[in-house]
Parts: structure tokens; sequence; C-alpha cells
């Protein structure tokens, strides 16, 4: 393995805190990850990690090696761009599933053709991801978001609406006010944060309201929650643009329009402790010019 290969290797390893993972990631086998950390470690004459049966962690050298193995990684990206080399390589995203299938995949060939020499891939989860840890580039996110030591770039605001099947409406009646809910269910989405259900949202003269009603059916998914709402189990709350088909055909019906939910921020993240490298920052820089208008956001 070359020294450039195995530089990149190295800082996979960290990244990952494993051996298989990064190996896997490179395409080759364990063993060959061992050995060529092995002799970069003889070749500098020190021990740059930690090998436990579970864990692989950085040594004080180990680690300031790492940052500067990723300056130096992305220094070499940018030397090629400017070189006139294409950015190259493999960009690992997470974002929720229904907005890669709405809305990144209907712009992504155009964004693939501008750069054929890389590679994208969509991994569909709203879950917390270790962006370090599990080898990721960068997230894309709804909503307010906790501090961290992540970067944030806004890519807009998204319009939210409250809506229910016409078979739920029929049965429960139509609410035209927040005061008319009695009576009515939700789908219980559950917070990966605190466990529970999330109540509904609504504003009134210019502030939010919370209304938690009885639910039957919780979910930890906003497509299972989308799909339990189309079966009349619930009132739902989500993007427009998630339901923007299901409004055109009829399946589900927009309630409570004069009270509509504060509109939700949409933001990609990645870490702020490390360079970021072209072939991330130009899919960042795709994403902000890319998906305001795909979601018609105020």
């Amino acid at each position: 393995m070359d020294w450039l290969a195995t530089l990149n290797l190295f800082v996979r390893i960290v990244e990952r805190g494993s051996f298989s993972a990064a190996a896997s990631d490179h395409g080759v086998s364990r063993p060959v990850a061992t050995a060529a950390i092995k002799a970069l470690e003889e070749q500098l004459g020190t021990r740059l990690l930690q090998r436990s049966t579970r864990h692989v962690r950085t040594t004080v050298e180990g680690q300031a090696y790492y940052h500067r193995c990723v300056a130096i990684l992305a220094d070499l990206e940018d030397a090629d761009r400017d070189a006139g080399g294409a950015v190259a390589g493999l960009v690992r995203v997470d974002a929720a599933g229904h907005l890669v299938r709405k809305v990144l995949l209907p712009e992504l060939p155009d964004f693939l053709a501008q750069h054929p020499k890389l590679t994208v891939y969509l991994g569909g989860g709203e879950r917390f991801v270790d962006l370090v840890r599990e080898g990721v580039d960068c997230v894309v996110r709804a909503g307010e978001l906790v501090d961290s030591d992540m970067v944030v770039r806004r890519l807009g605001v998204m319009e939210e609406i409250t809506v229910a099947s016409p078979a739920y409406l029929a049965q429960y009646g139509t609410p035209h006010a927040p005061d008319e809910l009695d009576g009515h269910r939700m789908i219980g989405f559950v917070s990966s944060r605190t466990g529970q259900p999330l109540p509904l949202e609504l504003t009134r003269d210019g502030s939010i309201i919370e209304v938690a009603l009885p639910a039957r059916v919780l979910v930890g998914s906003a497509d299972t929650s989308a799909a339990a709402a189309r079966l009349g189990l619930g009132l739902c709350q989500a993007p427009r643009y998630r339901f923007a088909d299901d409004l055109a055909s009829g399946t589900l019906v927009e309630v409570l329009a004069g009270f509509a939910p504060s509109p939700t921020p949409l933001s990609v993240l990645y870490p702020s402790n490390r360079q970021l490298s072209p072939r991330v920052r130009v899919f960042v820089d795709w994403l902000v010019k890319t998906i305001s208008p795909r979601l018609d956001m105020d």
C-alpha cells in the first residue's frame, strides 16, 4: 500500500474507531490494513493507535498525526483541483429517506454530471448519527438543532401543515380551530431524544401552542406517520412538500390551515474539528443552492 493510501486508511481508522470498518471502506482486508499501519508506525518510530478487542484509540502522537493527515489530504485535494483536476472520491451523506427520494435524487443526476469522479452514498435515517464514528461526511436535518461541535449551514425553512384522511374526518369531524380538537386523535411521533410522543404544534395570534391528543398509534418514522395518516388513524403534521401528492389526489386533506405549525428549519451539518475536503465542500455548496427551490421554502 502506497504512502497516500496509508494516510487515508489511517484517517479512516481513527474516524471509524475500527480496523475492520476502515478496511471495508477502503476495499482491503483487515490484515492488509493492520500491516499498513504497523509499517507506518515503524517508519515514524512511534505508536499511533492503541488497540483493544473492541476499540481503537489514538495515542497523543496519533491524535496530532491524525490532524496533520486530515489537513494534508484536504490540501492535496485542493491542489489537484487548482491544477485542473476533477474533484474525486466518495461523499457519505445521511438524510431522511423521504427527503432523499423526493428532493435529492431528482437533482442528483445534474450534480454527478458536473463531478464525474465523485460517488455519493445516501443513507436514509432519522436517528442521531455520530458523523466521525460512523464515517459520515455530512447530514441533513430538520428542526432547531441543539448546540454541538458541528458546523451548521441553513438550507431554508419548510412550511409545515396538519393533515388527515377523508375517512378520519368523516368519523371525527373536521376541526377548524384548536378549540375543536376535543375527541380527536393524532399519530404519535415519538421523539428520539425524549422517547415521548411529540404534541401537535399550532399557532394562534402569533403564539405557538401545543396540543397533546390521544394516540393509539406511535411511530418513530416520518414515512410511517404519513402512512398511518392515510389509513385514517389520526391527525399528522409534516412539511407541505411531503404531502404534495396526497393533497393533489385527495388522499389527505389539510386542516387547521389558519393555525399552521411554525416553519421548520432545514440544515446541513458537518464536523468542525476537521478541514472540509473539496469533495464534501462541493456537495454542501450544491445542497445550499439546490434544496430550497425544490421544497418551495419560505
